[in-house]
């Protein structure tokens, strides 16, 4: 894939997860995904997002930085949401609070196949 091909990929699966489109996710992630280095698989990667918004019902991914190469994406995905209950330990409890991710993406076969997340979770802790 060329690096405008992964960018529309990945614009494509963004949109899959904020749309809850769940039967669509495995256009986007491979059957054999690893997330932060542990294979969950397809199955396990879409309950740990259902689990996401169940936690945080108004989650949205909003894509702030896009960078593409092949076969690699990397993004800087900013959220602004009111978590239901806890959230990375501290007790949010319907506060509104901001906080980002820097997330990198490898495709293998015009699918993701490995995830490696940072999620900014002290942005939470100060908020709360």
């Amino acid at each position: 894939m060329t690096g405008a091909e992964l960018t529309d990929c990945y614009r494509g699966y963004i949109a899959c997860l904020n749309s809850q489109n769940w039967p669509e996710l495995g256009r986007f992630v491979d059957d054999e995904v690893q997330y932060n280095g542990e294979r969950v698989g397809l199955d396990g990667y879409r309950r740990m997002l259902e689990d996401d918004f169940q936690a945080i019902p108004d989650l949205h991914f909003n894509v702030d930085l896009l960078v593409a190469e092949p076969p690699r994406v990397a993004c800087r995905l900013l959220f602004d949401c009111t978590p239901a209950g806890t959230l990375f330990g501290f007790p949010v409890n319907g506060k509104r609070v901001a906080f980002s991710e820097n997330v990198f993406y490898e495709f293998q076969n015009g699918k993701i196949r490995h995830v490696w997340s940072v999620i900014d979770k002290a942005a939470v802790g100060a908020q709360v």
